[in-house]
């Protein structure tokens, strides 16, 4: 039985994924292929086939049926796959500069392969290692404005999105950000994970009835806000980049949510760099200015000119829709903030400050200012006020 006939899964091999490659016609019949397994998530495997003598390569992604960072005591459905092939297609048709291309999926192996990406770096490593990506910020606004309006009632129209929206009922997945982002942060859960030397500071936040009572706010809208088809964890861990392309990988979260969710998690990973990073502060800064600013002006084209909810072709509605966005970023951000900091999947931006000193400080002020961010929102309620927020924090 070959692998594109398989009626059950199993996960790949190396030698397998190179038997997939050769059969689905992308190399020549007597192509070489070099193939690694590169993957370093919690959640898949990635598989990196090159033909090195035709100088051609792609990935494919299999989804496990665990949690890699926990082991086989956590299970996932495999479903997941099929949503983040669904969500690549789509994606790539609305910002194609932005989303790899999907050559061939498969529900029952849970597979997606695609473009090659390794002439890139994954943003998160390049920033740590000192690079700049003048880019990146700007193409991370216009996707942004893209996706979040062409999958909306008003770039959609109402009945496809509503068609849409059962198309991504994620439950797995969400209840997995529901927990990780929304809940087990602010209590003692078993699954958070912190230095003794932060336990003052955790302990007062777990102490603290109006931080949770705002958390439970934001937790209601990513649960009930069907305002878009949201990437779901767009991190910069989820980008590829160098100084002139970015690529947004990694949809498996993907479903229909508020749109200031998947803002709001560009706009935190970002803010790491400007709390750890003094030298280029003013650099990242400029990269979160220019993401929100892109996206508000790309955004407001595509709401006059692609509009088909007629009554929505107000600049009174379209600026109530904006200030939304914005609060809904903040928040969402001061969230991702904090389970970064505490809670289970840290980032290498603050755990890798060698340095205890230096990495405790760095985390004080990340969950001062997520508190700041989830409580303030409201008021925070123009880019100037948000930055001079963040400074004031540092």
């Amino acid at each position: 039985m070959t692998l594109l006939k398989q009626t059950s899964y199993q996960p790949l091999t190396e030698a397998a994924a190179i038997q997939l490659a050769l059969s689905l016609n992308i190399f020549t019949e007597n192509a070489e292929l070099v193939c690694k397994e590169i993957g370093d998530g919690n959640l898949n495997l990635v598989f990196h086939l090159v033909d090195e003598q035709a100088g051609k390569g792609l990935i494919i992604k299999q989804a496990l049926p665990y949690a890699k960072v926990v082991g086989e005591s956590w299970p996932l459905t495999l479903k997941r796959a099929k949503f983040e092939a669904d969500a690549l297609k789509i994606f790539g048709q609305i910002a194609p500069a932005y989303v790899p291309e999907v050559y061939f999926t498969d529900d029952i192996l849970a597979i997606t392969v695609m473009e090659d990406l390794s002439h890139l770096l994954i943003a998160r490593t390049g920033v740590i290692k000192g690079e700049t990506y003048p880019l990146l910020s700007k193409h991370l606004g216009e996707y942004l404005a893209k996706t979040l309006f062409f999958t909306s009632d008003y770039g959609l129209g109402l009945s496809a999105k509503k068609e849409q929206v059962q198309k991504f009922i994620n439950p797995e997945l969400c209840k997995i950000t529901e927990d990780l982002i929304f809940t087990d942060p602010y209590f003692d859960a078993e699954t958070n994970e912190f230095e003794d030397g932060l336990r003052a500071e955790v302990d007062a936040l777990w102490q603290d009835e109006e931080l949770k009572f705002h958390v439970n706010v934001l937790k209601r809208s990513f649960l009930t806000e069907a305002e878009v088809l949201l990437h779901g964890d767009l991190h910069t861990g989820s980008v590829f980049a160098n100084n002139e392309e970015t690529k947004i990988i990694d949809p498996e979260f993907a479903f229909y949510g508020p749109a200031g969710f998947d803002i709001g998690q560009v706009i935190a990973n970002l803010l790491f760099q400007v709390i750890v990073n003094e030298s280029k502060r003013d650099l990242f800064i400029n990269h979160i200015e220019t993401v929100w600013i892109v996206f508000e002006d790309q955004y407001t084209h595509l709401w006059n000119t692609e509009n088909k909810e007629i009554l929505a072709k107000t600049s009174t509605f379209l600026n109530y829709q904006l200030s939304k966005f914005f609060e809904d970023a903040l928040g969402f951000a001061g969230c991702e903030l904090i389970r970064r900091t505490i809670g289970l999947a840290h980032v290498a931006d603050l755990d890798g400050i060698e340095d205890e000193h230096k990495r405790l400080a760095a985390k004080r002020k990340t969950l001062e200012l997520g508190e700041v961010l989830i409580k303030q929102r409201k008021e925070i309620n123009n880019l100037p006020s948000f930055i001079f927020k963040v400074k004031g924090v540092l």
